[in-house]
């Protein structure tokens, strides 16, 4: 799977913060100043992720997320 085949959810976390992450990946996510910040170093979170799941043989997570109000 892809960074594309996950929802990601952005937020303002302080007043000077915005998290990224995705809910159904453990550990996918970033902290950052700005909100295009966040979703960069996500990006390179889920890579990182991907890759560990890649070398070990082990499947990555479905995603089973559900957006119910936004």
């Amino acid at each position: 799977m892809s960074f594309d085949d996950y929802k990601v959810v952005l937020y303002r976390n302080q007043p000077d913060e915005w998290l990224a992450e995705i809910p159904s990946i453990t550990g996918c996510h970033a902290l950052m100043p700005t909100a295009k910040e966040a979703l960069a170093e996500l990006v390179e979170v889920f890579r990182m992720i991907e890759e560990e799941h890649r070398e070990s043989g082990r499947p990555m997570p479905r995603d089973t997320t559900e957006i119910v109000h936004a």
